[in-house]
């Protein structure tokens, strides 16, 4: 294999874990280096990653990103795309106060399971697969909600109180398109 294969193959396992982006950069980085310098010292790259480029990708990423990591992650990740509905009914709806009812409870949880399961699966969600999967669920949850349910006000949601679920994602959110900002700018995130 070549050193662009093998980079290649751990990128994807990679992503695959749920390793964020900006460690992936690094990752990369660290793997690119240490095997131009085998490279430099007459080694071959399997004498860097071993026979199986795999396993040796499976094994760095549960080092550097361990599945309570991972989990982590993707329950703050859940709580921004949450905080992000309400906040943008709270905008579209010009009000401060938001009215919660079952179905609108359940179509956010169920945003939320995906977003969940969609990050522990392949680390970082490209927007456009994640929305149409999460309204493909959500919609047919939220309508079976309401018709079991009906439509009356479970609690009244404040402004603060949404905005106040972007918090825990913020920082990953926030590093995730600093890191996609330096990857398309060919320069490396700093460690």
């Amino acid at each position: 294999m070549t050193n662009e294969q093998i980079l290649s193959a751990c990128r994807s396992n990679w992503e695959y874990r749920g390793v964020g982006e900006a460690a992936v950069r690094e990752m990369l980085d660290e793997l690119s280096a240490h095997l131009e310098d085998a490279e430099a010292a007459g080694r071959t790259a399997q004498d860097v990653v071993g026979p199986d480029v795999r396993a040796f990708a499976a094994a760095w990423a549960r080092e550097r990103a361990p599945f309570v990591r991972r989990a982590l992650r993707s329950l703050a990740m859940a709580c921004f795309i949450l905080g992000c509905l309400p906040v943008l009914s709270h905008l579209i709806r010009w009000t401060t106060q938001l009215p919660v009812t079952a179905d609108y409870l359940a179509f956010w949880l169920a945003i939320g399971s995906i977003t969940v399961a969609w990050e522990l699966r392949r680390g970082s969600i490209p927007l456009h697969r994640h929305w149409l999967l999460s309204f493909a669920v959500g919609l047919p949850v939220m309508a079976l909600t309401r018709w079991l349910t009906g439509d009356g006000v479970l609690f009244t949601l404040p402004l603060w109180g949404a905005a106040l679920l972007l918090l825990p994602g913020l920082p990953y959110a926030f590093a995730d398109l600093r890191a996609r900002r330096k990857a398309r700018n060919g320069a490396t995130v700093p460690a």
